[in-house]
């Protein structure tokens, strides 16, 4: 089965935020006050996005501080279902209750 990586956050910042909007890395880091590395570790996908940074990008884009949060959950549960998925279902029982 040929499945597609998983989408990192930044990749959803650079390409629906930042390109549409002719926002560089250095100008976006400015204007929402944290270091230009941040954004762009995030942008190659090198670095999580935090609450922190989640407040920031959603007061600068007018968004929702969970859309940021949800992305990056979407992707870290990807990503460990990629990596231990199998040996968490192998290791780990379903609990099977009875009825009272």
């Amino acid at each position: 089965m040929n499945t597609l990586p998983p989408v990192h956050p930044g990749e959803v910042l650079l390409e629906d935020f930042m390109k549409p909007l002719g926002l560089s890395q250095y100008r976006l880091s400015k204007d929402i006050g944290v270091p230009a590395l941040r954004i762009s570790q995030i942008v190659r996908g090198q670095r999580a996005i935090t609450a922190d940074t989640a407040l920031r990008l959603a007061r600068y884009f007018g968004t929702s501080p969970d859309v940021w949060l949800r992305l990056q959950a979407t992707y870290d549960l990807e990503v460990a279902q990629r990596q231990i998925g199998k040996r968490i279902a192998r290791e780990v029982r379903v609990l099977h209750q009875t009825p009272a």
